[in-house]
Order: structure tokens, then C-alpha cells, then sequence
């Protein structure tokens, strides 16, 4: 990509805060001693929040940004929102951008709904009359038609977390920060806000993620960096980049029962055997079924089934889980055994395809089992393309 398409660039960003160590023993020894407590007592410890930072973010990409509790994430938004400045090193942004870092904020328990509307408004920098067109819409994908008359302390705190999202994406921005403000709310108002931002991503607005949620940076980051420690240790494709976080919550808990380098987890649920039928196909075949046999060692509550079909050059071609395809799973007991069965369209090209198979706990961040090269097949097809898929299309020509 060109460089006149670049909207964010961040050099070599460094952050350190100040921490306190020294507490006076009591109140009175503030106010009675504050000069002497301020000057001699006080010392500090610097914490490195970010170190050496640098990448780019395009015109119209979906970039996201995973990390541990603690390695700089937030910070690292808050600097592109210009929240924070950085101690050392430069950002750029080339386009107007609105934070979703922390919905509701300006928002007055004292007042209605209503009122609270038009103050984020007002912060927003939109007019009254610029507000009174777009309050009719707000309220609706917020769902709180019967309660904008009421006081935002009456509110819970789904019903505040709703009425922020749907003030905040009203904003006439290029560029979107967004910062887990889709963990809370209900299902159903996440899946509105999860329908919004493939929307977004559909018109090719830029947008900055930070999530936990390793399904929804799979759906819809096109880039991601992982952050550990205060620095970007891996950038990648969501799928690469969510593979290696999610590896890092389970380092050391193999799954022992079949061992092998290329399979991790904690073990809670296991996949005893990934098949996939037929292993060789042609033309002929219109489907692939990926059947995995699983058996659960500790109660599992909502279990993540899913897959990823690569070819042999490693190119992600086809994956999902049920998560995605918005199935519960249910609870299983220790030692409750079961079966679960993929149908995929054979729109594959000649060659051969490996299968990671995978099952993760319901936040999908940590793994049971995941198994990488988990089976393999082979596809035959005497008309092929220079393509990643080649499904069967027809063609008719006629003549008048």
C-alpha cells in the first residue's frame, strides 16, 4: 500500500507512568507535615507501559490489538486518542477520530436519558438540531423508548452501556477507536453491535479494535499485534495473531493423553480422533465432512468447537466455530463423550489442504485442545483456477 494511504503511524512510541511507594501513616501527618512529605518522603517507581512501539494502520482496514491484562493495550489507545502523550516518539493521525474507549463518559446521573443524549451530543461537537435528527435513531438502537424520561441513575448498567454505544457511533468519524465495549450488555445487544461493526467494516471504515474476544478479531481484523509486556512481540493475519495469544494462556499444559508439538491446551476437554471424509475428492464430491470425536475431563459449560482449513502453502482458506454461528453448546460432564460434524462445500482447488480442529472455553481465549495439522486431504480436479477456491460454476452462452 501506498504511503498516502497510511491514516495512523506510530515511531517508536515509549510510555512510562510514575508510581508512588511512600504512604504517610495517617491524614494528619499530610496536613501537618505536607511540605516535608511531599519533598523528602515521596519516592517513585517508573512503570514502563509501552516500549519502542511502531506500526501503521491503512485507509479502510479493520486493525486489531490483543494483549494480556496489563501489556499496554489501553494505554496504547489512549496515546492514539490523544488521552496521553508519549514520552518518547511520534504519532500521527490524518483524519478526524472518535474514541470508544470508555462509553458514558460526561454522561450525568441526575439527568433523563434524554437529556444525557444531547449532552454526549453537545461533547461530540454536534448541534442541538444536528442532535434532534439523529435522537430518534439513537433511542431505537438503544431499545429504551420507555425509559429517556428517567434518570440516568435509574438506569442499569447495561441500559447506560447501551445509550453510550448508541450516542457514540452516531459520531461522524473516519477513524473508530474501540476498546472491549462489546463485552458488556446483554447477547442481544452485543449481536447488534457485533451487526454494526461488520457494516463498518463492509463500507471500509478504519477502525482500531482491542479485544479479548479471539472470534471477533478472527471476523473481522484484517491485521493484528500482539502486545506482551509492554511491546509488540508478533504482528500477523487475525487468525496467526489469535492462534499465538491464545497459546500464551496455556503454555506449559500440553495435552498429554496424545501429546505432539503441534497440539496445546489445559486438557478440560479433549478431541480423541479429527476425521475428514472423503480424504481424496474430485469434482464429484459437493461436500467434505469434518467429524470430531471429543470426550470431556472436567465439566465444561459452553465448549468452542471449531475448525480452520489451510492449503499447503499455509493460506487460511475456510474455517467457523459454533460461536460464530451463534450455537450453545451446553454443559458436559467428566468423562461425557460426544461427536460433532462440519459440512463444507468442496470449493477447493487442486491440491492439498490441512485441518486445525479446536476446542476452547467459552470466551474462546483459553484452549482445551487445540490441535494444529489436526488431519489432511487431497483434492483432485482437472479444471482448475489460479485462484484460492475453485467451486463449481456455470456457464451458459447463448446466441441470438
Amino acid at each position: 500500500m501506498s504511503e498516502e494511504e497510511t491514516v495512523i503511524k506510530v515511531e517508536h512510541v515509549f510510555k512510562d507512568f510514575k508510581l508512588p511507594h511512600e504512604k504517610a501513616s495517617s491524614l494528619k501527618s499530610i496536613f501537618t507535615h505536607a511540605t516535608k512529605y511531599i519533598r523528602k518522603n515521596r519516592k517513585f517507581e517508573n512503570q514502563h507501559a509501552l516500549h519502542d512501539i511502531s506500526f501503521e494502520v491503512k485507509k479502510g482496514e479493520f486493525f486489531g490489538i490483543v494483549g494480556r491484562n496489563g501489556s499496554g493495550k489501553s494505554t496504547l489507545l489512549k496515546i492514539l486518542a490523544g488521552i496521553y502523550q508519549p514520552n518518547k516518539g511520534k504519532v500521527k493521525v490524518d483524519g478526524r477520530l472518535v474514541p470508544f474507549i470508555e462509553l458514558g463518559v460526561g454522561f450525568n446521573g441526575e439527568l433523563t436519558g434524554r437529556e444525557n443524549v444531547y449532552l454526549n451530543g453537545a461533547l461530540l461537537g454536534f448541534s442541538r438540531e444536528e442532535m434532534d435528527k439523529r435522537y430518534n435513531d439513537i433511542v431505537e438502537f438503544a431499545e429504551l423508548e420507555r425509559f429517556m424520561d428517567q434518570k440516568l441513575k435509574n438506569y442499569s448498567s447495561g441500559m447506560q452501556v447501551r445509550l453510550a454505544f448508541s450516542v457514540a457511533i452516531r459520531a461522524d468519524a473516519e477513524i473508530l477507536l474501540v476498546d472491549e465495549v462489546l463485552a458488556v450488555g446483554d447477547a442481544d445487544f452485543q449481536r447488534k453491535c457485533f451487526n454494526h461493526f461488520q457494516k463498518l467494516k463492509k463500507e471500509h471504515q478504519t477502525v482500531v479494535f482491542v479485544s479479548h474476544d479471539m472470534s471477533a478479531i478472527r471476523e473481522y481484523c484484517d491485521r493484528v499485534i500482539l502486545i506482551e509486556k509492554s511491546e509488540i512481540v508478533k504482528k500477523g493475519t487475525a487468525t496467526a495473531i489469535a492462534t499465538a495469544y491464545t497459546r500464551m494462556f496455556t503454555p506449559d499444559h500440553r495435552v498429554r493423553e496424545v501429546g505432539g508439538t503441534n497440539r496445546w491446551g489445559d486438557n478440560a476437554m479433549v478431541q480423541r480422533k479429527v476425521r475428514v471424509t472423503p480424504t481424496t475428492c474430485d469434482e464429484t464430491v459437493k461436500d467434505l465432512k469434518i467429524t470430531v470425536d471429543f470426550e470431556a475431563k472436567e465439566k465444561v459449560h459452553n465448549p468452542v468447537f471449531g475448525f480452520l482449513i489451510k492449503n499447503a502453502g499455509g493460506t487460511e482458506i475456510v474455517g467457523t466455530n459454533n460461536k460464530l454461528q451463534h450455537v450453545m453448546t451446553g454443559t458436559f460432564e467428566p468423562g461425557q463423550k460426544g461427536q460433532i460434524e462440519w459440512s463444507v462445500p468442496n470449493v477447493f482447488n487442486d491440491g492439498e489442504y490441512f485441518v486445525n480442529a479446536a476446542i476452547s472455553h467459552e470466551d474462546a481465549v483459553t484452549q482445551h485442545d487445540w490441535w494444529e495439522d489436526a488431519e489432511r486431504f487431497t483434492v483432485y480436479k482437472e479444471n482448475r483456477t489460479p485462484y484460492v477456491v475453485n467451486p463449481f460454476i456455470e456457464l451458459k452462452i447463448k446466441s441470438n
